[in-house]
């Protein structure tokens, strides 16, 4: 077939026409999709291995939770936080419960969970703990990735996401991530929070060393600092656990919240702590007009059931283990090095074979979607329903990649 017969090419020219260019995305145009697997417009199948950042983990167009929306968008989608509805008791409840928490706060995005976080956690600091005024700081890692607000970038170490964007925003401390002992360091009598991601994603999937969580949490209990963690893409089920810091037996302070959260159908993120924290805030602090709306409620309540079950954490521990065990008989044939915790994985590809982008645009001719980071690394992330034949497939195809 020719350009003039398919869609794509077209499609993809008015995308880049008529939108500002802050992403780089794969030239595929997805028109439907059904659990693991898209079809794009002109009808070629792709193979899930992104998840969108693990805001699918339930796989596209789950059917409990597509029916939640509909039978929602039925009776009622909006009344802001002036009003109470009636989804939104069960929501917070069955969350906090998840969470092993007293209270959560729904917001929307990732980002508004981590500056709600951050919020939080500075006012506990002046009114709890007893930071003299406008002195609070906050201990993050490098690699870090929180969002795209001016605060959040104001704290990250990449380039592309910080530069050009300030004045930036102070009361933050960046400290190698891993490093037990400079975090430490780091805190002094005006650090109200520590504020990490289990596990970090967009730098690459990067596990830290054995021990470095649960002594974080142990730093932060002997200096009354708190913990937070930004569980937004590792957490729900990604991991092989409810959320990353499960499998060291750590609990935060606080929970940030988001991406799988919404079921892939409506953005919704939420921060879970228990009324120690949250409770320092009081009405007209902070809101958020969507903020735990109806259409949202509905959906993530139901995500929260899903995840009751501990069905979608085994079967990303059980199926992680299988796409482990196929990754790394890749490393020494294309690969230099496979991080994998559960069903999330960053491959380091020899950059004398090819970048990263070019190893995603060759999987994506094999109909297998990823995504790269950072130059040489690519992040595989599929929909926790994926099967033992698919993840097969994906790996089967990422080695004719390598191979050339």
């Amino acid at each position: 077939m020719v350009d003039d017969i398919l869609r794509t090419p077209g499609a993809v020219r008015d995308a880049e026409r008529w939108t500002a260019h802050n992403y780089h995305p794969l030239p595929v145009v997805i028109s439907s999709a059904e659990g693991a697997w898209l079809t794009d417009v002109d009808g070629k199948r792709y193979l899930d291995c992104l998840a969108g950042y693990s805001a699918l983990n339930f796989g596209h167009r789950h059917p409990q939770l597509i029916a939640a929306a509909h039978a929602q968008l039925d009776r009622l989608t909006l009344t802001s936080r002036a009003f109470i509805h009636d989804q939104f008791a069960d929501f917070c409840r069955e969350l906090a419960e998840l969470c092993g928490k007293d209270l959560v706060l729904p917001m929307n995005t990732g980002a508004e969970a981590v500056e709600t976080g951050i919020k939080v956690a500075r006012k506990w600091g002046y009114q709890v703990k007893g930071v003299a005024p406008g002195q609070a700081n906050i201990v993050v890692a490098e690699g870090n990735f929180h969002g795209r607000t001016t605060t959040i970038v104001s704290f990250s170490t990449d380039e592309d996401a910080r530069a050009d964007f300030g004045p930036y925003t102070p009361g933050f401390t960046v400290v190698p991530y891993g490093d037990l002992d400079a975090l430490t360091a780091a805190i002094d009598e005006n650090t109200v929070a520590v504020l990490l991601e289990p596990i970090q994603g967009e730098q690459g999937v990067v596990v830290p060393p054995e021990g470095y969580l649960p002594g974080v949490r142990q730093v932060c209990t002997e200096r009354d600092v708190l913990f937070i963690a930004d569980e937004i893409q590792s957490g729900l089920g990604r991991t092989g656990a409810t959320f990353a810091c499960d499998h060291e037996g750590v609990v935060p302070d606080m929970y940030l919240l988001g991406k799988a959260l919404g079921g892939g159908i409506v953005p919704v993120s939420a921060v879970a702590a228990n009324a120690d924290v949250l409770g320092v805030l009081k009405p007209g602090q902070h809101g958020s007009t969507f903020g735990g709306n109806p259409l949202a409620c509905a959906v993530a309540v139901e995500v929260v059931r899903l995840l009751a079950t501990g069905e979608f954490q085994r079967r990303s521990a059980e199926l992680g283990e299988r796409l482990r065990a196929g990754l790394e008989g890749l490393v020494g044939k294309g690969l230099v090095g496979v991080r994998v915790r559960g069903l999330w994985a960053g491959l380091d590809i020899d950059p004398a074979l090819m970048s990263g982008r070019e190893a995603c645009e060759r999987l994506a001719a094999r109909g297998v979607l990823a995504k790269d980071t950072h130059g040489s690394t690519i992040r595989l992330a599929p929909p926790l329903v994926i099967t033992e034949e698919e993840i097969d497939l994906a790996v089967n195809a990422l080695a004719e990649v390598l191979a050339g």
